[in-house]
């Protein structure tokens, strides 16, 4: 079957689930951060069910292990993979993952920072020399830290020390005062400042320090499908793509979406309508300076040595 381009720039024909059709399932796996909040908010708003899908999620606690479930086939889809994650796979098996929407983020859509313990002498990102840092978990968040942290001149094991550790430790872990400063995802960063475990010291690193622009997109994450999956099940894609472009719609145009963030997200109600969040970007909605961006991320990974070869945005992306 020739595989078409997913409809993402607009929305699919309203699927009407007869008596003698059930829902198609949907294995996708998730991992829990702000950048879940598309996914959710198909599933709480009833857009999956409008196109007859049944998604069924399993929360992974690290990046590489999605990347294993999708090839594996124990995933069909992903709901906020790690780029560089997807990256590395392609590089070495071609269309392992193909991401249909991707998140940008930088100093004002804000993901990635890093954080200090309140009090903190430390101003800016070179004040972290001699620093003990945690991590959020993955190759790709860990080239992240090393990457921005490179960029002002900080080398690891020489001017600090940097540990991965799955996100729901990393408030106890400064709390305890373990570490010093920690490299750490939204919600965990919000809340962790409001709660005063935290200090905000730099967010929108990666495209700061590493793409060289504060205004640049680091395109860190998506939401993807297993080539195979395409292959396969077209149409069960191309269905699910279509609500979940429903939803990115939403996102933007409908603040109480933030909601979710509350309901499935463990972040607090008071939190959720103030807490930044990334530039979520179906994959037909890239312009040309956003495709530069990403293949400069590419680029680096490469340079440091956490994705193999090479690869294009055209061979990450599955775009009209």
């Amino acid at each position: 079957m020739h595989r078409r381009s997913l409809l993402l720039g607009g929305l699919a024909a309203p699927f009407v689930i007869g008596t003698a059709r059930a829902a198609d399932t949907v294995k996708v796996a998730t991992f829990d951060a702000a950048s879940t909040l598309p996914y959710w908010v198909a599933v709480t708003r009833g857009y999956f069910r409008e196109v007859g899908i049944e998604p069924v999620g399993t929360p992974l606690a690290t990046h590489p292990l999605i990347v294993q479930s999708l090839v594996t086939g124990d995933a069909e889809a992903c709901t906020n993979l790690v780029t560089l994650e997807a990256a590395n796979i392609n590089s070495r098996r071609a269309n392992s993952v193909l991401f249909f929407s991707i998140n940008g983020q930088n100093a004002e859509y804000q993901m990635e920072q890093f954080v200090v313990r309140p009090g903190s002498p430390a101003k800016t990102l070179v004040d972290l020399k001699g620093a003990r840092i945690i991590s959020a978990p993955g190759p790709g968040n860990l080239a992240g830290a090393r990457g921005a942290l490179a960029a002002v001149g900080l080398q690891e094991n020489r001017d600090y020390t940097l540990v991965e550790q799955p996100m729901g430790q990393h408030i106890g872990a400064m709390q305890s005062g373990q570490f010093d400063a920690a490299y750490t995802l939204e919600p965990v960063a919000t809340i962790g400042v409001r709660n005063g475990a935290m200090q905000r010291l730099e967010a929108g690193v990666i495209a700061t320090h590493m793409l060289g622009r504060r205004d640049a997109f680091a395109f860190a994450s998506g939401a993807g499908f297993s080539g195979r999956f395409l292959d396969t099940r077209f149409d069960v894609a191309k269905r699910y793509a279509a609500a979940w472009g429903k939803a990115v719609m939403a996102v933007r145009n409908d603040p109480t979406t933030r909601q979710v963030l509350t309901s499935h997200l463990n972040t607090p109600a008071e939190l959720a309508s103030v807490m930044p969040l990334q530039r979520f970007t179906l994959a037909s909605e890239m312009t040309p300076q956003m495709l530069a961006d990403l293949q400069k991320f590419i680029d680096l990974a490469v340079a440091q040595g956490v994705v193999r070869e090479r690869i294009t945005t055209a061979q990450l992306l599955r775009a009209p």
